[in-house]
């Protein structure tokens, strides 16, 4: 991991699974239905906050996943940005279902993941996933066999790097010892302070990718972003909205 800084780059630039991104990403959740569920009331402006965040401010590092909608957050950043600029690192997640509207579980089946690894791409429109995460670590199956399904994929191409969400500090050195990770994704604000991960990526230069970094919108965005800026380099936060408004007010608050 290398982190610079750019006029250009909301928050400046890091790199992230070999690219060098903007440090202010966009995460894609709240541009599906309620409840994370179905398409959003307006399609067209969804996909003009995909397109502005891009082309109009400059942010190059997106985060998605496929439980988002489920497949609908996937779905509308092919539909806005497809073919993608070379600049552009789309992280998507894979490892986790939605039974129903409320519910999220863990399946890190080696089957279902090769499964889901297929879909993302068809639905991203590409030949391999740059950056793909590991949703959530399922405790019914061997940790081992969740990553080595991962692996396999990044062994034939299919996936360029592999991340890890929600996790410890234990479960990311278990990690290491079988795949190199790129980055690792955990919840982190002013309400959230403590994660003993936030320490340790930076020591072993692993990108820190906080989610809920406005903790649902319920902290005002210059004063959360730049905290989370400027408490250390590696930490690069993914804030998401369905309003182009607001999308301008979160580039805003951190130039």
């Amino acid at each position: 991991m290398s982190v610079g800084a750019s006029d250009d780059a909301p928050g400046g630039l890091i790199t992230i699974a070999g690219k060098h991104v903007s440090r202010l990403g966009l995460g894609t959740m709240r541009l599906t239905g309620p409840g994370v569920w179905g398409w959003p009331p307006d399609r067209t402006t969804a996909i003009r906050v995909l397109r502005e965040a891009v082309h109009v401010h400059g942010i190059t590092h997106l985060d998605t996943a496929d439980a988002y909608g489920p497949h609908v957050a996937e779905s509308l950043i092919r539909r806005a940005l497809h073919p993608y600029p070379p600049d552009i690192l789309v992280a998507t997640k894979v490892g986790m279902v939605r039974p129903s509207r409320d519910q999220w579980r863990p399946l890190g089946h080696p089957a279902y993941l090769r499964t889901a690894v297929d879909a993302s791409l068809r639905r991203l429109g590409v030949d391999r996933l740059d950056l793909c995460y590991l949703h959530r670590v399922d405790p019914t199956v061997p940790l081992d066999d969740q990553l080595g399904e991962l692996l396999t994929f990044r062994l034939a191409g299919k996936i360029g790097h592999i991340g890890l969400s929600k996790v410890g500090v234990d479960q990311i050195r278990a990690d290491e010892k079988m795949i190199p990770v790129a980055a690792v994704q955990n919840p982190l604000n002013h309400t959230e302070r403590e994660d003993p991960a936030l320490d340790y990526c930076a020591r072993m230069d692993i990108p820190y990718v906080p989610y809920r970094p406005l903790n649902a919108g319920t902290l005002p965005a210059p004063a959360a972003l730049t905290w989370l800026l400027d408490l250390a380099p590696h930490i690069a936060p993914i804030p998401g909205t369905s309003s182009p408004r607001h999308l301008r007010a979160l580039v805003e608050a951190v130039h």
